[in-house]
């Protein structure tokens, strides 16, 4: 069993390729990876270091699998748990719901005890308005990625946040920068 628990929700397949990304990026050996649609509360007390990625669908809806998994999130005891956060988006075409889940999924994950780790930098992103961002810190709550306008960073991002999130959960092990 790996060190960390990764958690994610795909329609199209792009969030499950970036959660693959991430888990290539720490090792194999350290990231375990698990489809929301099968997994269960249990799962998540294997892990004290936890990260959840979901899309932001529409005008700022929850991914399906995280929809109906959504009761069952909040009922997960994340007392003394880490937790990093990446969502995917369309800034351009959704600019006014922009990585709305993963702001919708945060507060469900603080309200339950989690400590929020990978808060990401606005900066390079065009928006109107995002329910991940943190008010005033020109940060989102963990990793924006755009998959539809701006797919070409999304390997650098990925090494950055994957680094901060290496250095912040305090691992030692060694990581795997990803090749653009």
């Amino acid at each position: 069993m790996g060190e960390i628990g990764l958690f994610f929700g795909s329609d199209d397949g792009n969030t499950e390729r970036v959660a693959h990304l991430i888990q290539q990026c720490f090792g194999d050996s350290v990231v375990d990876v698990y489809d929301i649609a099968d997994a269960t509360q249990l799962e998540f007390g294997h892990y004290q270091q936890v990260i959840l990625g979901i899309p932001t669908w529409d005008f700022g809806q929850i991914q399906s699998d995280w929809e109906e998994f959504w009761d069952d999130i909040a009922a997960v005891d994340f007392s003394g748990k880490q937790v990093a956060l990446f969502g995917l988006g369309d800034q351009f075409g959704y600019g006014d719901y922009f990585l709305d889940a993963m702001g919708m999924l945060h507060d469900v994950v603080v309200s339950s005890g989690a400590q929020i780790v990978g808060h990401w930098p606005t900066e390079g992103y065009e928006f109107d308005a995002s329910k991940a961002e943190i008010p005033g810190a020109g940060e989102f709550v963990g990793l924006g990625i755009d998959e539809d306008q701006q797919e070409d960073k999304t390997i650098e991002r990925l090494n950055q946040w994957c680094a901060q999130i290496h250095k912040e959960f305090g691992l030692t092990t060694s990581l795997h920068p990803l090749e653009e």
